[in-house]
């Protein structure tokens, strides 16, 4: 392994040395393509213009992420930029000097990469949905080939800058974002083939997020009765980051884990919510309702994005972005639907008197 680490450390200085000028470009890429951007941008945006897309981008950003979760404790993979400073490869040779960033250090095991992986299944899921819209609405055969190789060109080059931008970051190796796009796009594959998700009661969310939660820990928990350490690197992480600032606690694996809990919680919730709203009220569909309620959730969410919460008490930041991820969800699904519908119809109302 320790061959194919020095190619992954050789790629990323090149990077740093022949494309040094894109390193802003290469940090908002990197961190666009984390999982904030689906639940915060992307989620509230196709939940108004086709739920059943919204639905499956939850599910297949939440399970990868989880199944990424277990992979990582698995695989054991180093980080370029604690694993140059510890390696014996290079033996008396000077190793070479990796450049860290702010959003380098992460704490958890490197492999396979989670933002490749988060990137690929969204973008996967997302390409498809177009292509299968477009296909409902009888385009040309020769126009819907020429959309469908566009599309999947456009996916290919985000996921090359996605994978570009973590191996310029030293976050990780080559090998870990090819392995993460591979994963990625075999989980959304996976669930375009499931049915259930799109008629699943609160219940059913409810009983599969405590499934993966007890999942998590109980292997959590027997890997450390053998003896195995599950949170090794966070004392790489913490050793190794030139800037202590750097260590992003919140990429911990628990703190990853209670976040996708929160949000498919949420999802089940806001859900179950909104249709007691339709039972209530006539179904809304209209273009201007619809805007209005993506418009409204983006500017809500964004707001609710600036809370942060203090790493003094590890319980109570794991509980409140639980809390957070949960009402991320309910906003768009719910609240923000139902508040519109209820301030239309007494406008409706106030004028019809």
């Amino acid at each position: 392994m320790d061959l194919l680490y020095s190619w992954g450390v050789n790629l990323a200085v090149h990077l740093q040395t022949e494309y040094r000028d894109y390193e802003n470009l290469f940090q908002w890429v990197s961190s666009v393509a984390d999982l904030h951007t689906t639940f915060f941008v992307f989620f509230p945006i196709w939940f108004h213009l086709r739920r059943d897309v919204a639905v499956k981008l939850i599910w297949v950003a939440v399970v990868g992420d989880w199944l990424n979760l277990v992979l990582k404790w698995v695989l054991f993979g180093e980080r370029p930029y604690w694993w140059v400073n510890e390696t014996k490869f290079y033996g008396p040779i000077k190793h070479p000097e990796l450049q860290q960033f702010s959003i380098t250090c992460e704490t958890g095991p490197g492999s396979p990469s989670g933002h490749a992986m988060g990137s690929s299944g969204v973008g996967y899921v997302m390409v498809t949905a177009v292509l299968s819209i477009v296909a409902e609405r009888k385009m040309p055969p020769l126009s819907y080939r020429f959309l469908q190789l566009m599309l999947w060109m456009l996916l290919g080059l985000v996921e090359l800058l996605v994978c570009m931008s973590r191996v310029y970051l030293a976050a990780h190796f080559p090998h870990q974002v090819i392995s993460g796009v591979i994963s990625g796009i075999i989980v959304a594959e996976t669930f375009s083939r499931v049915q259930w998700i799109y008629n699943a009661s609160l219940r059913k969310y409810f009983s599969v997020t405590l499934f993966l939660l007890f999942f998590a820990v109980g292997f959590y928990v027997l890997l450390k009765a053998l003896g195995v350490d599950l949170l090794w690197t966070l004392a790489k992480a913490q050793k190794w980051c030139v800037n202590p600032d750097w260590v992003l606690m919140d990429t911990t694996p628990f703190a990853s884990l209670l976040r996708n809990m929160g949000t498919l919680f949420g999802l089940g919730l806001g859900l179950h919510l909104s249709r007691y709203n339709e039972t209530r009220s006539k179904k809304h569909s209209s273009a201007s309702f619809r805007t209005g309620c993506i418009g409204v959730s983006l500017v809500l969410l964004q707001l609710l994005d600036k809370m942060t919460f203090s790493l003094s008490n590890q319980l109570l930041f794991y509980l409140l972005s639980f809390g957070k991820c949960a009402v991320a969800l309910v906003l768009p699904t719910a609240l923000v639907p139902g508040a519109i519908s209820w301030i239309s119809q007494k406008n409706k109302h106030e004028k019809e008197m």
